[in-house]
Order: structure tokens, then C-alpha cells, then sequence
């Protein structure tokens, strides 16, 4: 989709078409921006840009907080529509899915004849665009999928690889990010087919088993299957984090910040029945500085406040006073799912605890029945996560005659 959170936001109310918009948090907040309009991203804005940043950049910018439910509700119906086209969609995030039509574009009239399907429905049913990428692969038509953004339409066949191997830069492939980059430029790669030239082993010996991946990727090569979107990807992790309202070095502040995004995660994991060993803490400072620290515990837990007492033993440890802090963030990983069926789990007690204030706050709203400390939280982020899947909201999808347009109710 096309800058999708603004373009809904575009469609929804029509004062904002044309205009420079940028879809965040609470604007009277310290948020970023989670999606600009092609508008405000001719101007220089970027997605994550702070707002003062994307103000500078674009003092016309119009300003909105994000409406997620609106996102996935659209979403939702979207990969609803592309199930008519084929029984293989992956949704790679809220606004992004892989599509193999390898065995049934022949009763649309072919591959560009379904992308034009797609595009022609999206803009009569919602009023949105699309960019499409068609490839051999998945990595190339995520590639080409992004070289005529917005409204585009790119399709790469087989004897047309390597001339755009030879010309694109390694950093557009997807899974290939800075720190990689730079390692690569360092070795004198720059494009993908100078990549896929460079001798493996000695990739191998740099990268590690990653390095057999990225010469395959230099090569234009990619065997993932399109995965369907009822087969639902291993979680690796669970977590929340928050940029704080003003930078500070109030301890009792950042241990009450802690505690909710524990809570968070911990409630996550019990939705889902999983449990995990390691948590990791996210600190950010004043100036960006960013430090990263996970610890790995004996026994797999979900319970908020043990999730906390790890973060905060953590937090402990990096602190450097008395700088300020900017951002926290609390996850869990080694993740494994319903252990409290085998009754490795503290007690009966808690289990049932924890169940009954997250059917409380299912029904009232998060944070309804809370920690004494938590009695007011800290406000959490309004805008969705571009990296959402909507796996779990398979039940809510509606055949087309009842679809709405974007924005009803």
C-alpha cells in the first residue's frame, strides 16, 4: 500500500487530499511520525522522524493521530479480497502481503492482469493506491515492487535479473540493513551483483551462515515459499516500548514505565499462551544513545511483575546517572506456548489471578484493574506498528457485500 495510514486518513476525510499530512501519536506529545503522505514526504518527511523534525521539514504539515482500528479493519478486508485471487497470501505486515499466483493467474488472464485487478478494486472500493512488485521471487518482487512507488506497477522476468542486479544498490534488497551495509561497502560491495560475484566462503568466514544467505540474495535467488496466511509464522518474541513523555532521570518514574510495559508484555504472552526465559531491556538516552540487554532466567514466566523485576535488575545495571532517559522498551524471547498446561508454573494461584484480571480488563479496557502504582499510567502509543499481522483477526473478515467503505461504522 502507499503511504497506507495517511491514505486512509486521506480518504476518510477529504479536507486532508493534497495536503501534507503525518500520522502519529498524540501530536501534544513526544511522538514520531508513523506515516507522511507523499505530500509531506516530497518535503524530506520521513516515517520515525520526530514531529519538531518533520516540522522543520514541513512547517504546512498537518498533524493526526493514528486511528489503528481503521488500519485493521481495512487491512483486514484487503487480504479478505486477495484470498479471491489465490489461496497463497502472506501478510509480510498491516500493508504488505506476498501474493503466488503461480497456479491460478491463468483465470484472471495473467500475473500484470490480476496486479491490475487489485489496483482497480482498491481505488473503487477504498479510494487507496497500490505499488506492485512481479517477479520470479519474493525477494525480487518486494524489490521492483518499491522502484515506481506511488500507484506503481513493475514486473522483472528471468533474463532481465542480471542487468538489474548489476545496477541496484545491496542496501535496497530487503533484510540487508545499515550496519550490514557498511560492512559490505568496507569489502568494496556496493551493488547486489557484486555481491553475488564476491567469493562465498569468504562471506561465510565475515557474516557467519548468514553470509550463504546474502551471496544467494546477490544472485537475485530467494526459495521461500509464499507462506498462506492461515499458517500462522513462529513467534520469536513478544514486547512493548514507550518514548517517554519528557527525557528524565526520576527513578520512581522510569521503575512506574517499566511496570506498565511489563504488564503489557506479560498480558500479551498470557492471550496467547506463551512463556518465555530471556527478557531483554531497550535504554535510550537524551542524545539517542541506545543500549540493548537481555537476561535469561531458569524458569519460563508470563506473569507482568516477575517480567519486571528482570527489566529492572537490568535497568539497574545499564544506568548511567544522571543522564536522561528518552525511551524504555521490555520484551520476551525463547518463547514456547501453553507450559501451564504441564504445571511448570509457580501456582495454581497465580495462574488463576492473572486469568481473572485479564478477562476484567478484556471487558473494561487495559490497565482497568492495574497495580496500585499504575493507577495512572503512563500513556502508551496510539498508532499501530506497520510490522502488525492480522492472523488473529481472521474471524472478523466479511464476504464483499458487506464491506463498507473506509471510515464507516
Amino acid at each position: 500500500m502507499d503511504a497506507f495510514f495517511a491514505s486512509v486518513e486521506q480518504q476518510v476525510f477529504p479536507f486532508l487530499r493534497g495536503r501534507p499530512i503525518g500520522v502519529c501519536g498524540d501530536p501534544d506529545s513526544r511522538t514520531v511520525v508513523a506515516a507522511a503522505s507523499y505530500e509531506a514526504k516530497r518535503k524530506g518527511v520521513k516515517t520515525a522522524m520526530t514531529l519538531p523534525e518533520a516540522r522543520r521539514l514541513c512547517p504546512e504539515i498537518v498533524l493526526v493521530p493514528g486511528c489503528p482500528a481503521r488500519y485493521i479493519d481495512t487491512s483486514v478486508r484487503i487480504i479478505a479480497y486477495y484470498a479471491t485471487l489465490t489461496d497463497l497470501v502472506e501478510v509480510f505486515s498491516i500493508d504488505e502481503a506476498f501474493l503466488d499466483v503461480t497456479s491460478t493467474s491463468h483465470l484472471f488472464g495473467g500475473p500484470e492482469a490480476v496486479a491490475r485487478r487489485i489496483k482497480d478494486w482498491l481505488k473503487e472500493t477504498f479510494g487507496l493506491t497500490c505499488s506492485i512488485g512481479i517477479a520470479p521471487n519474493k525477494l525480487l518482487a518486494k524489490l521492483v515492487g518499491e522502484m515506481n512507488k506511488p500507484d506503481g506497477l513493475t514486473r522483472i522476468r528471468q533474463s532481465e535479473i542480471p542487468a538489474l542486479l548489476e545496477k541496484t544498490p545491496v542496501e535496497e534488497l530487503c533484510g540487508i540493513g545499515r550496519k550490514t551495509m557498511e560492512k559490505l561497502h568496507q569489502l568494496g560491495i556496493r551493488t547486489c551483483a557484486e555481491l553475488g560475484r564476491f567469493p562465498e566462503r569468504e562471506l561465510v568466514h565475515i557474516f557467519g551462515v548468514v553470509g550463504a544467505h546474502l551471496h544467494k540474495m546477490g544472485q537475485g535467488e530467494d526459495e521461500t515459499p509464499v507462506m498462506a496466511c492461515y499458517h500462522e509464522p513462529p513467534v520469536k518474541s513478544m514486547g512493548h516500548s514507550s518514548t517517554l513523555a519528557k527525557d528524565t532521570r526520576d527513578i520512581a518514574e522510569i521503575r512506574k514505565h517499566l511496570l506498565q510495559l511489563s504488564e503489557q508484555v506479560g498480558r500479551r504472552l498470557r492471550q496467547d499462551s506463551y512463556s518465555g526465559r530471556t527478557v531483554t531491556l531497550v535504554l535510550r538516552y537524551a542524545d539517542f544513545t541506545t543500549i540493548c540487554r537481555q537476561r535469561s532466567l531458569r524458569t519460563f514466566i508470563d506473569d507482568g511483575y516477575r517480567i519486571y523485576s528482570t527489566a529492572l535488575k537490568l535497568f539497574e545495571e545499564l544506568y548511567q546517572p544522571p543522564r536522561l532517559v528518552r525511551l524504555l522498551g521490555v520484551s520476551v524471547s525463547g518463547l514456547v506456548r501453553r507450559l501451564h498446561q504441564n504445571g511448570l508454573f509457580d501456582t495454581e494461584r497465580n495462574q488463576s489471578l492473572s486469568q481473572t484480571i485479564d478477562r476484567l480488563n478484556n471487558r473494561l479496557g487495559e490497565f482497568s484493574i492495574s497495580r496500585g502504582t499504575l493507577i495512572e499510567p503512563a500513556p502508551g502509543p496510539r498508532v499501530i506498528s506497520p510490522a502488525w499481522r492480522p492472523q488473529k483477526h481472521a474471524r472478523d473478515r466479511r464476504p464483499a457485500s458487506a464491506q463498507r467503505p473506509v471510515g464507516t461504522s
